[in-house]
């Protein structure tokens, strides 16, 4: 199905026009809905025109959240290029790979970053526009300025029309079992099941009335709370980095609905709130992910904020709300109550989830086996990597790479994972990336990266390594190599030196071993 966005927006504009649809709060800009589509229009424009992007090119934007929340929708859906979004937080390092992959013609980048960037970008033949004013223009004479190429376009809609279904609008890195990260490719319809996904469950409430700050990356999972708010004619606002004592004055000041946050934020909010007590009536919604509640703080939550906490589950593969626990069932009155808090909720009504046996059968509920997902978000596949695309798809299905069951109400725990990741904070990390980056050090022979238990973050990043013969290095050197290498999230928290690791026959690190023992006595192998 073809679609007009600027027809769409317009009678969106016609619809909310006054109401506030964006606000950018560190860089107090505010828009509503009809400001919102004219200043998108003139962005979309620009890209057409003076950038000369069109249908099969790429801009990649390595931008924080108040930016992206206008490079987003409706930009990408007013031209027809291909979105790439990364996360700010990638070393350059996994920066330049990406770019040496989908080889973009214009890059977006915060004006901060040119000293580091500008030199590698111009070397890929990249158009480069920053986001900001910059400071000193004679240093970056081809650098261009995203707001004189607003001001110069038209604010006017234009005639682009793309295929729902076909057309590729994003691209968005993701991680693999070899570390590097694969690139899924996203169709509209995709995205706009995250709009779906957000009304179906009617128990997030996203009306009108919604105003919801964005605190984590745009980039990543918040994303999928901004369609729905959007659609309902709410507010999104945006915070470029977590500061709880700002996203505290903010929700006041603000009289912010609904947020995202991991559960590690929400004990420290806690904490906070009940040292220094702000005006919350406002919060009406706290949807968390990555990892499953503690029933104890869970709790203490519910007395201090009321019953406004929802659990979702979703995935870059599938960017949307998979699966909802709601907030009626965060309680631990009862035993049964209490199991439900380690589950990831029950589908979403639409979507197909079903557990399969290695061979891909179907198990019966209860059992535990690989979880498959099949709804309209399931991404296109993975750009110019058709072996993973046939790896991890099949019959319409994603293999999600998550071991789990389906109890008899419908209830999906999720126990183990098939691929070797770490969700730590809400951030997804791979060993095998972190492995490579010790073992880069000279005084590392070998290294065994996993998520062991943490009370706040759910998994917390550990290694164990053997040192080279006669070679002596401080753990804490090796953390800080790691820190340089990818950076600070992907880096191990705590670190230790063995002797030796647990070995296959053929030599390779068997890390559900070295796992094994962290966990121990354990119900649930993952956070």
């Amino acid at each position: 199905m073809k679609m007009n966005f600027c027809r769409v927006m317009r009678l969106m504009a016609l619809r909310f026009g006054e109401q506030e649809a964006i606000v950018n709060v560190e860089r107090q800009r505010r828009y509503n809905y009809d400001e919102y589509h004219r200043l998108t229009n003139r962005i979309a424009n620009a890209l057409r025109t003076e950038l000369q992007v069109g249908c099969g090119d790429k801009f990649m934007l390595i931008l924080e959240n108040d930016n992206l929340s206008l490079m987003l929708f409706p930009v990408v859906f007013k031209q027809e290029g291909t979105v790439v979004m990364t996360n700010l937080r990638d070393s350059i390092e996994e920066h330049e790979r990406q770019l040496d992959l989908v080889q973009p013609k214009v890059v977006f980048i915060e004006t901060r970053l040119l000293e580091t960037y500008s030199a590698l970008l111009h070397s890929k033949g990249c158009t480069v526009v920053a986001m900001d004013e910059i400071p000193e223009p004679q240093k970056y004479p081809e650098v261009r300025a995203f707001w004189d190429l607003v001001e110069a376009a038209s604010e006017l809609d234009n005639d682009v029309e793309l295929d729902t279904d076909e057309h590729i609008f994003m691209l968005r890195f993701t991680g693999g079992t070899t570390g590097k990260g694969k690139c899924a490719m996203y169709s509209i319809d995709n995205i706009l099941a995250s709009r779906d996904g957000g009304f179906i469950n009617f128990d997030l409430n996203f009306t009108d009335a919604t105003r919801l700050v964005h605190v984590t990356p745009l980039s990543h999972g918040t994303l999928i709370t901004f369609f729905p708010t959007f659609f309902a004619g709410g507010t999104n606002l945006t915070m470029n980095q977590l500061n709880l004592d700002h996203w505290r004055e903010v929700v006041e000041t603000e009289r912010v609905t609904h947020s995202f946050l991991v559960p590690t934020v929400l004990y420290r909010l806690l904490e906070l709130q009940r040292a220094l007590p702000r005006d919350f009536s406002s919060l009406k919604t706290l949807i968390y992910g990555a990892a499953p509640i503690s029933p104890v703080k869970l709790d203490e939550l519910v007395q201090c904020f009321g019953q406004i906490f929802a659990q979702g589950y979703a995935a870059t593969e599938a960017a949307m709300f998979i699966s909802i626990l709601d907030k009626a069932e965060h309680r631990s009155n009862d035993d049964a109550a209490i199991k439900h808090l380690s589950s990831a909720g029950r589908a979403t009504p639409g979507v197909e989830i079903f557990i399969t046996d290695k061979q891909g059968k179907p198990l019966p509920f209860g059992e535990t086996g690989e979880i498959r997902i099949r709804c309209k978000a399931i991404i296109k596949g993975y750009y110019d990597n058709p072996e993973a695309t046939a790896a991890e798809f099949e019959d319409g299905a994603w293999k999600s790479g998550d071991l789990g069951y389906i109890d008899a109400n419908g209830y999906i725990y999720i126990v183990d994972r098939v691929k070797d990741m770490i969700i730590s904070g809400g951030f997804n990390i791979y060993a095998i990336e972190v492995e490579a980056a010790l073992q880069a050090h000279p005084a590392v022979l070998m290294a065994a990266v996993v998520g062991i238990p943490h009370p706040e973050w759910g998994e917390s990043l550990h290694a164990e390594v053997v040192l080279r013969q006669g070679v002596s290095v401080a753990a804490e050197e090796l953390i800080a190599h790691s820190k340089n290498r990818l950076g600070a999230y992907k880096a191990p928290k705590t670190l230790i030196f063995v002797e030796e690791l647990p070995l296959s026959v053929v030599g390779k690190v068997l890390r559900r071993k070295v796992k094994e023992k962290y966990w121990q006595h354990m119900d649930r192998k993952i956070s």
